[in-house]
């Protein structure tokens, strides 16, 4: 059935219910009509237990149909669903339960919440499997990682109308950032649902009609399987997954076939040029690229070939966004100079949950601050410094980790990297690099005078390493961000490692 006139999951699971809907981590097969089925059974089930709109429910959940289930289910009856990281522990899962006030949490049968539903069977059980009456969308609300204090919900007020009017202009807008279209294609989804990029993608695949092929954990062989066996012509992926693919041997690459591949996104993390090109000139002009985060959903957006034209670029401003340059004193910078990336949309602002001065101190007027450092070119394409907290001032000069990182890991002898800046009496901050050897390797003062060498030509001698160090491995999140705070604060306290 031609799917690309209808407006969304429930109208495309309703007039096509044996189209198929999900391929779970156990490779379970599962159709939009009894996916639609659940969906209306949890619905039903969950005003049951007394919830109304703008109410909040709480998923734990590890990757799976359940995760979707819940999605859909307190999408179209007007409920906030906060998705949290069933790797937190117990009292931080227990500080966002009880800061989004949820009135129903649905966890995995691993996860230990007091008081919480275990999957979705229960709250579906003698439930009718008709639509609700009253359809009304909701939202998903996402919690900050919380690596400056507390996490906050972001919170974004509701449209007030059903999904079918509302979903139309999401798939206009994932069509025009990263041509995806309706039809008979495959999502592959490679990261943790408890993110937002993987989560929206998700969910909007099966707005677009596509099947969503379900991988427990990123693992580079099975992801080739998968896109191979299943023929995937999109996913979502993060920097740190090209890396390790790119590190398999060539014979393994050679064995699979990824011709079916025709938008990988990415997101959530700076990616290498070199990383970057190494996997186009393997899968193609397929990689689709776009910046934002949490608060300001995706901001700017590039497509293959107009990176291809300008290598380590995000792109230029999403449709419906403005994007300026700010220096510390709110002025506007030109072009090439970098600052503060502001940015806004008339697609709606947001909220922190129960904190309004938070939300003040993170806006100049209607303009939004990711956090990050960063410049426009004349043609208004943006180029990440880095960002604004990590930056290493060093000498009185701007040093930026990210371009550091970069070059470092061009070397085939690291598997990852961080760069920090640590306090020194003479130059403010040296520059640091804590290197992850790829395996098999043994670290030493040879390898540590190579990677300087293997600098030489890349970056500016001033932004050099002064120190390398090593270690087993690097904390990162499951979506590829490095949590450089927590290098930092480990190196600080003088973790045991070998210095060189």
């Amino acid at each position: 059935m031609d799917v690309s006139e209808l407006p969304g999951f429930y109208a495309i699971a309703a007039a096509d219910p044996g189209r198929l809907a999900v391929i779970d981590t156990d490779d379970t097969r599962v159709t939009y009509g009894d996916l639609l089925a659940r969906v209306n059974q949890v619905s039903h089930g969950l005003r049951a237990r007394g919830l109304v709109t703008g109410d909040v429910v709480a998923g734990v959940l590890p990757n799976g149909v359940d995760a979707l289930v819940m999605v859909m289910a307190t999408g179209q009856i007007g409920l906030y669903y906060v998705p949290i990281n069933w790797h937190l522990t117990g009292s931080e899962i227990a500080y966002i339960l009880g800061d989004c006030d949820a009135k129903v949490v649905v966890t995995g049968p691993d996860q230990a919440v007091p008081g919480a539903e275990t999957g979705t069977a229960g709250l579906a059980e003698g439930q009718p499997s008709d639509a609700p009456a009253g359809r009304t969308s909701g939202a998903v609300m996402w919690y900050t990682s919380g690596t400056t204090g507390f996490p906050k919900g972001v919170q974004r007020g509701l449209p007030g109308a059903e999904p079918e009017a509302i979903v139309p202009l999401y798939t206009w807008f994932f069509g025009e950032v990263v041509d995806l279209r309706p039809g008979a294609e495959v999502h592959l989804v490679t990261s943790p649902m408890y993110h937002s990029a993987p989560c929206a993608h998700a969910q909007f695949a099966l707005h677009l009609g596509h099947t969503v092929v379900i991988t427990p954990r990123f693992d580079p062989v099975h992801i080739l399987e998968l896109v191979e066996r299943h023929r995937v012509s999109n996913a979502m992926m993060v920097p740190t997954m090209f890396h390790r693919m790119l590190q398999l041997p060539a014979d393994v690459r050679a064995k699979y076939d990824v011709s079916s591949l025709r938008q990988v996104i990415h997101t959530a993390a700076a990616c290498p040029v070199s990383v970057k090109q190494q996997i186009m000139d393997w899968w193609g002009p397929v990689l689709y690229e776009y910046y934002g985060s949490t608060e300001s959903t995706i901001a700017f957006s590039v497509k293959p070939h107009d990176w291809l034209a300008r290598p380590g670029t995000v792109g230029r401003p999403a449709p419906t966004f403005e994007a300026k340059i700010f220096d510390d004193d709110g002025a506007e910078l030109p072009p090439g100079e970098p600052g503060m990336i502001y940015v806004k949309s008339s697609m709606g602002s947001f909220e922190y949950r129960k904190d309004p001065a938070k939300t003040a101190a993170s806006k100049r007027g209607d303009w939004y601050a990711p956090g990050d450092i960063g410049y426009l070119d004349e043609d208004g394409y943006l180029f990440l410094c880095d960002r604004r907290t990590d930056l290493i001032v060093s000498g009185g000069v701007n040093i930026y980790p990210a371009e550091i990182e970069a070059a470092l890991l061009e070397h085939p002898a690291v598997a990852d990297v961080a760069v920090i800046g640590v306090p020194d009496e003479e130059w403010g901050h040296n520059v640091v690099a804590l290197v992850q050897p790829a395996e098999g390797l043994e670290p030493g003062p040879e390898l540590t005078a190579e990677l300087l060498e293997h600098c030489g030509p890349r970056i500016a001698r001033f932004k050099h390493p002064k120190v390398i160090e090593y270690r087993e491995a690097l904390p990162r999140t499951p979506t590829g961000k490095l949590s450089r705070s927590k290098v930092r604060a480990d190196y600080l306290a003088g973790n045991t490692s070998s210095s060189l």
